[in-house]
């Protein structure tokens, strides 16, 4: 039968202290094979650029395409029709 594994307690200050800091280790090693996979596909991570003015950010939002009423009207229609559908299949009562 295997044993209960024995949890770290905060009793031992020096026992953490060298996990934190091999895991930091671990840590960095790990950032610098990122960093080395990341220039071998030409991906640069550097620091994000200030924040545009509000003004600049609104024109550079992409333009929503409008669509007609008539549009509306056929989507509207065409989803009553799905739902209908669906009610009538479950058994439901339609609106």
């Amino acid at each position: 039968m295997a044993r209960p594994r024995k949890t770290i307690s905060a009793a031992d200050p020096a026992l953490l202290a060298a996990a934190l800091e091999g895991l930091e280790l671990q840590k960095a090693r790990l950032e610098g094979q990122i960093s080395a996979v990341r220039a071998a596909l030409g991906i640069r991570r550097g620091r994000p650029a200030a924040a545009p003015p509000a003004e600049a950010a609104e024109a550079a939002k992409p333009q929503r395409r409008k669509l007609s009423a008539a549009a509306r009207k056929r989507i509207a229609a065409a989803q009553k029709k799905r739902w209908a559908d669906y009610r009538k299949k479950k058994g439901g009562s339609a609106d």
